[in-house]
């Protein structure tokens, strides 16, 4: 069926369902960094509590987190268009409500809906393209893919601080959420009049059990992180994250009786045989639960403890999201040649990249933000260095047969580690930063992110090994 569907859709015609479906990726990923520069002007607005802060974030990426593999699978269902349209609208309206929250508590409620549409939208981008380009051309498209990814981060930082310094008709922070709703009606229509049409595919169902499982067991497992500071840490916390603990338990139980009953679960129950695998997957854990999380509290530091204006902490971020690209470009080429080693390249010039914004940090009393750009270059050099090829080295013991489940948990514990990242890293800043101060929040959260990268880079190594010896 795939290949009828590619026989009526002209060459010329796919460049521009290319051009429909990375625009939406590109607005996803400009998403997830936009909140980041705006969240302190939205503390301000509406008195959000730091749990409510982390929560407007980590919320949005526990709900991806739990249904993107479901949503990969109603595109298999019903198609990958009906899907993404359904999901660029959803993501249009719900970015719609984000905008119009009135409290911290509402936008929470709205960030939820939008990772939810956001779980519907984002799976069918890689799916066309898959389905798309399958000769010669297939690289390039899949280059356009990578690099626009990249350029999401840089879009989002700047985009975030120019619209929260220039308040677009009085909308403030509020703008950031809503220039997605032109984006995405444009997006929808353009999908509607230009996407092919895909057919069911047969024997795919949903696991709808599992999801609400996994996402009950998460919830219970980092919420707690995301509300402790609120409420004192009160002993009932931890109750809390132990049954989250049980939760997750059940889940692979729950998992394994859905495989004896002939149903679809979600995750491939096979691939914990992997110990490769396993270990990739623990590494990428690691990896991105110093990702998302370092770029709230670089931001939180400059413009709560510095008092550096949004666009101009914004616009601090650019130069890393630039070496970023660049080092993801650098990084194919250099995994082909030294396999796992680049990774533990990147991992170590992390490493550098925090010691130096420690030093910055303790040593200038009021580092000007051309200085703390300057410095996160060569994080974000060391970050494409491991992101870029991360996927790929983590799937490479994967059965050509199963790499679509792996995919699939390969992306949950990526937004699962963002998440925990974002609850239990800001819970530390914003714990210090009570007892002390901002900068000593930030760089007490500089020590968390040395040692998550060196246990990364120990899981990579190790996975080295269990690669070696398959």
């Amino acid at each position: 069926m795939h290949q009828i569907v590619i026989k009526q859709i002209d060459s010329s015609r796919r460049w521009w369902v290319l051009a429909i479906v990375v625009a939406a990726q590109f607005m996803f990923g400009v998403d997830a960094f936009v909140v980041n520069v705006a969240i302190p002007t939205i503390a301000v607005e509406l008195k959000a509590s730091p749990a409510q802060i982390e929560s407007i974030i980590a919320i949005y990426l526990i709900a991806y987190a739990t249904l993107v593999v479901s949503g990969g699978r109603l595109g298999d269902i019903h198609g990958t268009k009906s899907v993404f349209l359904v999901g660029v609208l959803g993501f249009t309206l719900t970015s719609l409500w984000c905008g119009l929250s009135q409290s911290g508590a509402e936008l929470i409620l709205a960030r939820l809906a939008q990772g939810a549409t956001a779980a519907l939208m984002v799976p069918q981008v890689l799916a066309t393209l898959h389905l798309l380009f399958t000769d010669g051309q297939r690289n390039r498209a899949f280059a356009i893919y990578g690099v626009v990814l990249g350029l999401a981060g840089a879009a989002g930082f700047l985009l975030g601080g120019l619209l929260v310094t220039i308040d677009l008709a009085g909308t403030g922070w509020r703008s950031v959420f809503f220039v997605n709703v032109p984006c995405g009606l444009v997006i929808a229509v353009a999908a509607w009049r230009i996407m092919p049409s895909t057919s069911r595919r047969a024997g795919t169902r949903l696991d709808i059990k599992g999801s609400v499982v996994l996402f009950a067991g998460l919830l219970c497992l980092i919420g707690p992180l995301l509300f402790g500071h609120d409420v004192g840490w009160a002993p009932w916390l931890w109750a809390v994250m132990g049954s989250g603990g049980v939760i997750l338990a059940a889940f692979l139980k729950l998992e394994q009786a859905v495989a004896r009953a002939g149903g679809m679960p979600l995750i491939d129950l096979t691939l914990l045989a992997d110990a490769g695998f396993l270990r990739g997957l623990g590494a990428a854990f690691f990896f991105f639960f110093a990702n998302l999380s370092f770029y709230l509290v670089m931001t939180l530091f400059m413009q709560r403890g510095l008092k550096i204006p949004p666009l101009a902490a914004g616009m601090s971020f650019i130069p890393l999201a630039l070496a970023f690209v660049v080092a993801s470009r650098h990084s194919g080429v250099r995994a082909r040649h030294r396999g796992t080693g680049v990774l533990l390249e990147g991992c170590a010039l992390q490493i550098v990249g925090l010691a130096a914004l420690a030093l910055v940090a303790g040593c200038v009393d009021a580092p000007s933000p051309l200085l703390l750009a300057f410095t996160m270059i060569i994080f974000g050099y060391g970050q494409g260095l491991v992101m870029a090829p991360l996927s790929g080295a983590v799937l490479s013991t994967v059965k050509p047969v199963a790499a679509g489940s792996a995919s699939g948990i390969y992306g949950t514990t990526a937004q699962v580690g963002n998440a925990a990242g974002v609850a239990a890293i800001g819970a530390v800043f914003f714990a210090v930063e009570a007892l002390q101060s901002a900068r000593a929040g930030f760089l007490a959260s500089l020590v968390l992110f040395v040692t998550l990268i060196m246990i990364c880079a120990a899981f990579l190594a190790w996975m080295r090994r269990a690669s070696a010896r398959c």
